[in-house]
């Protein structure tokens, strides 16, 4: 039995357990070579067959975002501190800020792999070990924690938090259809292990000139096996909320599906150009339950509902509508237990990789190309261009460089491939870690480190 007794912390921790989802490094799209060429577009085939080290085959671990560690972090006076010191510029923080402020973190373990030639075409199976996790902050919370109460509205709506984490057994085909055209799909048998969503849809502070309205409308949505919301009594208000929760055992939350679908096309008449296009993800995992934590709708607080007697015995008096006030205040974020909302299915984050590719005609061991990557995520969709080189020097090594851009930041990546007769190890990385913390962590929160080793047969 495993007890936490904030909400806060129980939510933030299951999130993080489910670290999150990528599917494979970008930077070997273009690269014929790499093995897991397949996870990016199924109708990519390998020239060889290959059996996965069992939990190193495709390893993928990344954080990406537009709130970096850099702006929340300063050096003030030679001491490490956190934007609230009073020493830092409330204008220059904020300069930093944007909009909406999201942060995610990427993980994706290929736990046992295979590839091979059969039934007219290329095979694969694999399953692998997954999550999904994205926090999304609006500019309006940060300007409310270092200016303080300075302007007469705050809106700090829509918050969003989303984890899942799941674990899946893929089976791939991909064959030709004539000299031009190669087909391939995935189907993916999905095994949810638990999904969290934090929603803060109205939080507004109006400062009128006679009165203060506090408005809140918030929901958490956990379907984790074996979990249920501790709960503690207001003893000013005998209001029962929740403040913590408590996961018995562990087990299977829910089962799904899931599609990779792809095409490649070389076209005779231009024979330096290829083209691919291909949908990742196309799935569901629908969840045996669904614990609910609310507001239970919109709540509301105006302070003109409270009248304020300078007689120290009468029923309103000043100490007790104060009183009164701080708990009807205090009652609107504390969040009712609504108990098993029962099933529920959630969509997987769908990617569409769509890319070109140009042989150079001088020397063929040396090819351009331009990806695009659009992950479908609700308040985290994002769009990434990435431009590539792509290089084969010598028929055991081959390597990639580019350049990308997009919702989250310009980024340099790379992938170093060998593969030896019997043997294929690379490594690369989507977005090159930058400057450190003393404490190892990217100032950046753009990097995405990508290695595997495998058996080739």
């Amino acid at each position: 039995m495993k007890t936490i007794n904030k909400l806060t912390i129980a939510a933030a921790a299951l999130l993080c357990a489910a670290s999150a989802s990528a599917q494979t490094s970008a930077s070997g799209y273009f690269l014929e070579d790499y093995t897991y060429r397949f996870q990016l577009n199924p109708a990519f085939a390998n020239s060889r067959n290959f059996v996965a080290m069992p939990g190193l085959g495709n390893l993928n671990v990344g954080l990406t975002g537009n709130l970096n560690l850099q702006d929340v972090i300063y050096n003030v006076n030679g001491t490490t501190t956190t934007f609230l010191n009073p020493g830092v510029n409330a204008q220059e923080f904020l300069s930093n800020i944007s909009d909406n402020n999201t942060l995610k973190v990427n993980l994706h373990e290929q736990v046992l792999a295979t590839g091979f030639r059969g039934f007219g075409g290329y095979n694969t199976i694999s399953i692998a070990a997954r999550a999904d996790v994205g926090v999304s902050l609006p500019y309006s919370i940060f300007s409310l924690l270092k200016e303080g109460v300075q302007n007469q509205t705050y809106d700090i709506s829509d918050i969003n938090a989303r984890g899942t984490a799941w674990a899946e057994i893929a089976l791939g085909h991909s064959h030709d259809i004539n000299e031009e055209w190669r087909v391939g799909g995935t189907f993916k048998f999905l095994v949810g292990a638990g999904r969290v969503d934090a929603d803060l849809r109205e939080a507004q502070l109006t400062l009128g000139m006679d009165s203060w309205t506090v408005t809140t409308d918030a929901d958490l949505r956990a379907s984790v096996k074996g979990l249920t919301y501790e709960t503690k009594v207001n003893d000013r208000t005998n209001h029962r909320y929740v403040n913590g929760v408590e996961i018995d055992g562990a087990g299977v939350g829910g089962y799904g599906a899931a599609f990779d679908l792809g095409a490649v096309y070389s076209p005779k008449a231009l024979k330096d150009w290829t083209f691919s296009l291909a949908v990742l993800d196309l799935g569901f995992i629908n969840w045996s339950n669904t614990m609910l934590a609310s507001t239970n709708g919109r709540q509301s607080v105006n302070t003109d509902g409270y009248v304020f007697n300078p007689d120290d015995d009468a029923a309103n008096s000043f100490s007790n509508e104060w009183d009164r006030l701080r708990d009807d205040v205090s009652a609107i974020y504390e969040l009712n237990d609504m108990g098993d909302q029962g099933s529920r299915s959630t969509m997987l984050a769908a990617t569409i990789n769509a890319g070109v590719q140009y042989t150079f005609p001088l020397y063929r061991k040396l090819s351009f190309g331009l990806l695009n990557s659009t992950r479908i995520n609700g308040p985290f969709t994002t769009t990434d261009f990435r431009l590539s080189a792509n290089v084969a020097p010598v028929k055991c090594l081959n390597a990639s460089v580019n350049v990308c851009g997009g919702t989250d930041a310009v980024g340099f990546g790379w992938l170093l491939n060998l593969h030896v007769p019997g043997f294929n190890f690379y490594l690369g990385m989507d977005r090159t870690v930058g400057t450190l913390s003393k404490q190892g962590v990217p100032l950046c929160s753009n990097t995405q480190v990508n290695l595997g080793m495998n058996f080739l047969f």
